[in-house]
C-alpha cells in the first residue's frame, strides 16, 4: 500500500509546474503543451521565426522580403504556374499579427493566412477580389508553401514569365 501512495505522490509531483510558469495556469492544455514543446526545442516558435525568404510547394512559389520599416509590413510575391492559361501572380504586403496569423494584402484581395513556423497556409475560401489575380481554373485558395530558404537575395529572384521580379530588386 505504501508503494501506491509513493506512486501517487510521484505522479502528482510530475505536474505542470514548469509549463504553468511558461503560460499560466489558466491557459488551455493545448496551448500549454505547445509552449512546452517550443521551450524544449521540439517545435519551431512561429513568433520568433522570420517570414523573409523563399517559399514553395510543387508549382506554387512565394517570396517575402523586407518592406517599409515604418509600416512593419514585408513585401510578398506569389506565383502559381499550372501551364498555359492557368495560374496566379500577385504582389502585395504581409504583416504578422499579434495572434501569430498573417495579414495578407494583394491589392483588393485581403485575407488572413496561417503561419506555424514552417509553412504558410492560405484559407480554403478567399474573398471575391482574389479571383482576379488568377487565370483559368487556378486559385490562391488553400495554397500551402514551406520554407525553401531564408535568403532575401534568393527571394528577390522570383519572377513569372516576362515579368520583373515579384519581390523587387531591392
Amino acid at each position: 500500500m505504501r508503494w501506491l501512495a509513493c506512486a501517487a505522490l510521484l505522479l502528482a509531483g510530475c505536474g505542470s509546474r514548469e509549463t504553468a510558469d511558461i503560460t499560466g495556469d489558466d491557459a488551455p492544455a493545448g496551448a500549454r503543451l505547445e509552449k512546452a514543446a517550443i521551450a524544449a526545442g521540439l517545435v519551431i516558435d512561429p513568433e520568433s521565426t522570420s517570414l523573409q525568404g523563399s517559399w514553395a510547394r510543387d508549382d506554387d512559389r512565394m517570396c517575402i522580403v523586407p518592406g517599409d520599416v515604418r509600416g512593419g509590413a514585408d513585401r510578398i510575391g506569389i506565383l502559381l504556374d499550372y501551364g498555359p492559361g492557368n495560374g496566379c501572380s500577385a504582389t502585395g504586403t504581409v504583416r504578422r499579427r499579434r495572434s501569430g496569423d498573417l495579414a495578407v494584402v494583394l491589392d483588393a484581395c485581403r485575407f488572413t493566412a496561417r503561419f506555424d513556423g514552417e509553412r504558410i497556409v492560405f484559407p480554403a475560401e478567399l474573398p471575391e477580389p482574389c479571383s482576379a489575380l488568377c487565370t483559368g481554373r487556378a486559385t490562391l485558395a488553400a495554397m500551402s508553401v514551406e520554407r525553401l530558404s531564408g535568403s532575401v537575395a534568393e527571394a528577390r529572384t522570383l519572377r513569372g514569365r516576362n515579368q520583373p521580379p515579384l519581390c523587387g530588386a531591392g
